[in-house]
């Protein structure tokens, strides 16, 4: 089932309707998956198609997206709240590399917290439902200004 179809069951199970304004900020943040924008960066991006909208309908449009846990609001300690869409291929939220000298974002989408969590239930009765795991530092070939960061799975040389 693709992302919108994921998306439009959830409204509908939920009695809420996916207005035409709700639909375009949802169609942004699935066309900037990777970005993890911010209110104002949806807004933006929203407004050329909806002029008429204003940045309260945005906000409450992503809130209500967090509240049905199809997006996660997250903040990378820069005081900005950021939005990602959840996925269905994965149990739990990715990870992120976060740059503190241009402050770009890579995802990393392998768990590698499992091993923890089993331990977490198997010693403390804990069992964890989510987490998320951000690594802040810089990379060798940050230039401060943005980073020629390799791509998933690829290494540093």
């Amino acid at each position: 089932m693709n992302p919108m179809d994921t998306i439009t069951q959830q409204f509908t199970a939920h009695n809420y309707k996916l207005t035409s304004q709700r639909e375009a900020i949802v169609k942004v943040l699935l066309d900037n998956e990777k970005d993890h924008l911010s209110v104002e960066e949806v807004y933006m991006l929203v407004k050329g198609s909806y002029p008429q909208l204003g940045l309260a309908t945005v906000y409450r449009t992503l809130e209500l997206l967090c509240e049905l846990h199809l997006v996660e609001k997250m903040n990378f300690g820069d005081g900005v709240s950021r939005y990602d869409l959840r996925s269905e291929d994965h149990d739990h939220m990715h990870h992120h590399l976060i740059c503190d000298s241009c402050g770009k974002v890579a995802e990393i989408k392998d768990d590698w917290l499992a091993e923890l969590e089993e331990k977490l239930e198997k010693e403390y009765g804990f069992s964890v439902t989510d987490h998320r795991l951000d690594f802040k530092g810089t990379y060798r070939i940050c230039t401060g200004s943005g980073c020629k960061r390799p791509k998933e799975g690829q290494a540093i040389s």
